[in-house]
């Protein structure tokens, strides 16, 4: 895996980390059909874009440690796939080492 694949993965991990800070206090407050505002997850470190979408729908997307919810268009193609979208986000799950990085760097 090259660097930039690690930082890819290391990136969408931290992005993510602190999504699920503002997911569990959200569904804390207004339950898991609350509309939560999040960060874009994907790889460019300047990415400010944010995704609307409930609490349920937050962690459904991340059942799988491997994914990952984008703005449409972010994906990272060498390193992920895009593997559910809607108007609103896409859903994205890293391939390879990349996957591997981002399955240890989770916490949950």
């Amino acid at each position: 895996m090259s660097e930039r694949e690690k930082r890819l993965a290391a990136n969408e991990a931290l992005f993510r980390e602190m999504n699920e800070r503002v997911e569990e206090r959200v569904e804390a407050a207004a339950g898991p059909d609350a509309t939560l505002e999040i960060l874009c997850e994907c790889a460019d470190p300047g990415c400010t874009e944010r995704i609307a979408l409930t609490a349920a729908e937050y962690e459904a997307a991340h059942a799988d440690p491997a994914q990952f919810t984008i703005v449409p268009g972010h994906a990272a193609i060498d390193v992920e796939e895009v593997v559910a979208r809607n108007d609103r986000f896409e859903i994205v799950r890293k391939r390879g080492y990349a996957a591997d990085v981002a399955e240890a760097l989770d916490d949950g």
